[in-house]
């Protein structure tokens, strides 16, 4: 655990250092010799919201497979070289950017640098690890079938989404994967692995020198990039209504949202400060834990946050509930929101809140994995270093005048978009 990390955070103190490469490649530095360990991680901007017209799911598989074998390595060849040094490549895509991250000791860092370089500049996309890989989605996509909370989130996403790129599930269906061919991912991959698109931090112990090399050896000989369709701004639909997914099951799983602000909006630290309020954290620090579970015993958890991407921001929510109870449960749910929107928050659950997120914050940089992880976000968020320091300024600076306005924007008339899988009576 970087408990020193995660108190220079807590202190506003991380010494972070912005390094340029000789051949343009730009990346966050923090230096951390605690333990003789390299986390780097980084970004390409454009995941599955750049999937193919009709081929859902492209961008996890490209993710999926770019450790599955590259340059003159197949995959076997090519795991079996981590596993000798024991090195940790793994990559991964999200809406708006694919992931990647490498965990090695500082003794093998130019083993480790090869063979990233070779998994983002030379990725074979073989037949075997290319089958593989598709059934492992088709598996997940079978058990997320009959699983209530996965339907219950697709159902609303594709409600509330529907006609854009941020409606379709990120991996895709058992229809658009049958149509993904190896062609289709090295197309893809040309268009978002690249230098344009990228982020990077470094963590651990690494001087500046050697992590400038480090950087280049990997991402210099990307292509430029310009690849990127633009991704137009996600509307949100069904606001007000409820769509019910039939399953026979006792309980009802309830997800419920709506419009939030953008991170570029004045009052987004406020937003969350209040979301955090109806329906964050843990205990009795929660409205909706409180009011939900703790006094009608509707439901055993309950939640609500604030979720932002890069062309949408929004509230969402959810529970389980008997299906018998569903519709006084979101009654419960409204009513709170309503009464948050009407200037029914107090100074104490405003400074709890606020008190919640600024001491939680350093708990995500308690590792150096997590730390390059935290910083790759920061980037990806449009932040200089500075926002480390200033994030919990923010929190702290939220007032009630700025929580009861923005209550008012964000929680507006509380109508919710809903979307309920199971047999709720009376929804």
């Amino acid at each position: 655990m970087n408990k020193t990390i995660a108190g220079a955070v807590a202190q506003g103190a991380v010494n972070i250092r912005e390094l340029v490469a000789a051949r343009g490649v730009r990346a966050w530095l923090v230096e951390d010799y605690a333990v003789p360990l390299v986390s780097l991680d980084f970004a390409f901007r454009g995941g599955s919201s750049q999937d193919p017209q009709g081929k859902a799911g492209a961008a996890t598989m490209l993710a999926g497979l770019l450790d599955e074998g590259s340059g003159d390595l197949d995959d076997q060849a090519f795991h079996q070289a981590l596993d000798e040094k024991a090195i940790e490549i793994s990559f991964h895509s999200e809406r708006d950017y694919i992931g990647g991250r490498m965990r090695t000791l500082a003794r093998h860092i130019d083993r480790a640098s090869e063979l990233l370089r070779l998994a983002v500049n030379a990725p074979r996309f073989d037949e075997a690890p290319f089958e593989r890989v598709r059934e492992q989605m088709n598996a997940q996509l079978r058990h997320e079938a009959n699983d209530p909370a996965s339907m219950a989130s697709r159902a609303w996403r594709s409600r509330v989404f529907k006609g854009h790129a941020y409606g379709l599930p990120t991996h895709g269906d058992t229809e658009s994967l049958a149509t993904i061919a190896r062609g289709d991912l090295t197309t893809l991959a040309r268009r978002l692995i690249t230098r344009g698109n990228l982020h990077i931090a470094v963590v651990g112990a690494i001087d500046e020198a050697r992590a400038v090399r480090l950087i280049d050896e990997v991402f210099a000989d990307l292509p430029a990039g310009g690849g990127l369709e633009p991704t137009p701004q996600a509307p949100f639909l069904g606001l007000g209504g409820t769509e019910i997914v039939d399953l026979d099951v006792p309980q009802s799983t309830i997800r419920f949202g709506r419009p939030a602000l953008p991170r570029e909006d004045a009052d987004y630290i406020a937003s969350i400060v209040l979301a955090h309020v109806l329906g964050g954290g843990t205990g009795l620090s929660s409205r909706l834990f409180r009011e939900v579970r703790e006094k009608r015993g509707l439901a055993y958890s309950v939640s609500a946050s604030v979720s932002t991407y890069d062309r949408a921001s929004y509230l969402y929510g959810g529970t389980t509930t008997k299906k018998e109870r569903a519709n006084e449960s979101l009654d419960v749910i409204k009513s709170e929101i309503l009464d948050l929107a009407r200037g029914g928050l107090t100074e104490d659950e405003l400074e709890k809140g606020k008190k919640y997120l600024i001491g939680s914050y350093p708990l995500r940089f308690d590792t150096s994995a997590k730390i390059a992880g935290q910083l790759v976000h920061i980037q990806l968020e449009g932040h200089d270093p500075s926002w480390l320091v200033e994030r919990n300024r923010f929190v702290a600076a939220v007032g009630m005048a700025d929580a009861r306005r923005t209550a008012e924007r964000v929680f507006g008339d509380g109508a919710l978009s809903v979307a309920v899988v199971g047999r709720p009576t009376g929804v």
